[in-house]
């Protein structure tokens, strides 16, 4: 993983064992976000997978519901939102060429303690990620 801090942003990237298309629909869909997103217990959200302008709620493990709106969406590339009406983490994606896919969450540079939780949202994508590429695999060998 590689922190890095510039223009007023903090960031933190990893490369995951994928393509794009697999990382982006399982950071793009809201009922995976419980699953690697340490900092949410539950998703209500009328979207399953997000677009530009989608808006919801988000379960705190602190109990308590936060509204969120995505703000900024760029297919199979970034999205960004406002969680409790402040903007928060942005999420890139980009193709390497092994095929693999370096995934980065952004957020503004006070909020870098967030850079820990992000840490364990990426091994988590990662292993989901590992998980669906292996099924793919098998399925397509029994076709």
């Amino acid at each position: 993983m590689k922190i890095s801090f510039t223009d007023y942003k903090a960031s933190i990237c990893t490369t995951i064992h994928a393509p794009p298309e697999t990382v982006w629909n399982i950071v793009t869909d809201t009922h995976l976000w419980p699953i690697w997103g340490p900092s949410l217990q539950k998703v209500a959200c009328a979207d399953r997978t997000i677009h530009l302008g989608c808006t919801g709620r988000l379960k705190t493990p602190f109990h308590f519901w936060l509204p969120f709106t995505i703000t900024q969406y760029t297919h199979i590339s970034y999205w960004s939102w406002r969680v409790g009406g402040v903007e928060a983490t942005g999420h890139r994606i980009t193709k390497n060429r092994d095929n693999t896919s370096t995934l980065c969450f952004e957020m503004a540079w006070w909020l870098f303690p967030y850079l820990l939780v992000c840490r364990v949202a990426l091994n988590r994508i990662a292993k989901l990620a590992a998980d669906i590429s292996v099924s793919d695999q098998h399925i397509r060998r029994k076709q």
